[in-house]
């Protein structure tokens, strides 16, 4: 069966307890090689993250019970502990309502078919080249019984799954193209139509899988041993991390030394914090209407001047590319010359008057605990910025999430949007955006060069909002849509 764990008093004390993975320890090396007599594979990279220090994640592990425990649940569920649960468990609160979320999108009734699910996985990360979340997927999916046709190509997969190709490419890079026409094709076509519950079931899901594959890409996220560039047979030349540690909570690590290396303070967090106080104690007169209009707009063009990456334009293998149609559209601003792209004014459609109420009438539970995620996310604090205590960190939360929904064409008309570039710098914006639009460009160097005194822990955070603002600003494209062709 597949999900079928040890029972509890050999899991216990196993080496792939929390894990299910091959990573084994030295001191249970010999022992396999002499009874199974199988080379051992080694992890292919230090940790869970190509960004963050492996010894972060091993400590969070060790001295939080709290994520052991959830650790311990998803293991149990899913009958593997995945590199991206091991970097969201420096917020274990999120991480909770995270894989709350993904295990009944993927494996509780609904209205799509399992295998249906797992291939919709596929398409919506090979989108983005997350080859890392496509191989999880292509495991999967054929472990629900799916057919290994589908996998030569999306031209292989039923006629059904193939017109969501459409969808899946406008909402991974310019959902401000999907209209009510886009939806009625899919439930009015002639044949293999989809059915409003079946539409709403894939459009979360697709919007997840783009959202995931920015975390995976921002966070530098690493195959896992078992996956494909996952491991090596080669002798270690550098000490590597076991997932028994993790498991086992026997991580010893110092953890006194600044999480960045550097032990200097310099002064990027404090200048950061007076522009937030001084935001916070201007009792100027609100500025009117159309002067707020006009700070969104200047601010969105803007936005599109941030450039995304250094390096030239990259394709996708074939691996990857044979599972989503016209490899070659990709992100562009919404606003281009000669081009006008009306303004979306969360005022007429908002996720909490609209869209939740009509995810949660076609697909049971899913609104509310995609809410819970959204809230999640933009609410976590622990009321700290580096080395600081009790700071109030709303504004700054609020300044990205507003941000990323400006780079979507989306306006809150109560929001002044001067507050953006007094808190997010270029080096920021570069990030958020390459991360947000073209994830498979982001590199550790955009990682390393915005907040460089913060610890790893809240640039995780950062990347779980970026996540999950990018996916409410799909999803509200793609709801809206479908109001509008229901009325």
């Amino acid at each position: 069966m597949r999900h079928a764990v040890a029972p509890a008093e050999h899991v216990e004390n196993s080496c792939f307890s929390v894990t299910g993975l091959l990573k084994i320890c030295s001191h249970c090396e010999p022992l396999v090689k002499k009874d199974l007599g199988v080379r051992i594979p080694r992890p292919l990279g230090n940790g869970p993250s190509r960004f963050i220090p492996e010894k972060e994640i091993l400590q969070v592990s060790k001295v939080d019970a709290r994520t052991q425990s959830i650790f311990e649940d998803a293991f149990a569920a899913l009958g593997r502990l995945e590199n991206i649960s091991l970097v969201m468990g420096f917020h274990p609160q999120y991480l909770e309502s995270f894989l709350r979320t993904q295990h009944y999108l993927l494996q509780m009734d609904g209205p799509l078919s399992l295998h249906y699910r797992h291939y919709i996985g596929i398409m919506a990360a090979a989108r983005h080249q997350c080859s890392y979340l496509v191989n999880l997927h292509v495991n999967d999916f054929l472990q629900v019984g799916g057919d290994l046709k589908w996998l030569n190509g999306l031209d292989q997969a039923p006629q059904k799954l193939q017109q969501l190709g459409e969808i899946n490419k406008i909402l991974a890079h310019r959902p401000w193209l999907l209209t009510k026409e886009h939806i009625e094709r899919l439930l009015k076509a002639e044949e293999h139509s989809w059915s409003l519950a079946e539409l709403i079931h894939a459009v979360v899901l697709l919007t997840h899988y783009h959202s995931l594959a920015s975390f995976t890409f921002g966070c530098g996220i690493m195959p896992e041993i078992h996956c494909d560039g996952g491991h090596t047979f080669r002798p270690p030349s550098v000490s590597q991390y076991c997932v028994c540690d993790i498991a086992n909570g026997n991580g010893h690590i110092n953890h006194h030394e600044d999480l960045l290396g550097n032990q200097e303070v310099c002064g990027e967090v404090e200048v950061l914090m007076e522009r937030m106080k001084q935001l916070q104690e201007c009792d100027e007169e609100e500025a009117s209407q159309e002067e707020m209009a006009t700070r969104f707009e200047r601010e969105k063009t803007e936005s599109m001047l941030v450039v995304t990456a250094e390096d030239e334009e990259s394709f996708p293998s074939r691996d990857i590319s044979r599972h989503f149609e016209d490899p070659s559209y990709g992100y562009k601003d919404f606003s281009r010359r000669g081009e006008h792209v009306p303004t979306f004014r969360v005022q007429d459609y908002s996720w909490e008057d609209h869209g939740f109420s009509l995810v949660n009438r076609l697909y049971p539970d899913v609104g509310q605990m995609l809410d819970e995620k959204f809230q999640m996310a933009y609410n976590l604090t622990y009321n700290t910025m580096a080395t600081h205590k009790d700071v109030d960190t709303s504004m700054l939360r609020r300044a990205i999430w507003n941000y990323i929904h400006c780079m979507f064409g989306i306006r809150y008309d109560d929001y002044d949007y001067g507050e953006i570039n007094q808190l997010l710098d270029r080096s920021f914006k570069i990030y958020i955006k390459t991360m947000v639009c073209s994830p498979e460009k982001t590199t550790k160097r955009m990682y390393e060069s915005f907040w460089r005194q913060f610890q790893h822990s809240e640039k995780v955070h950062v990347n779980m909002l970026l996540m999950e603002a990018r996916m409410q600003a799909e999803l509200l494209y793609a709801l809206r849509a479908i109001t509008r062709y229901m009325t």
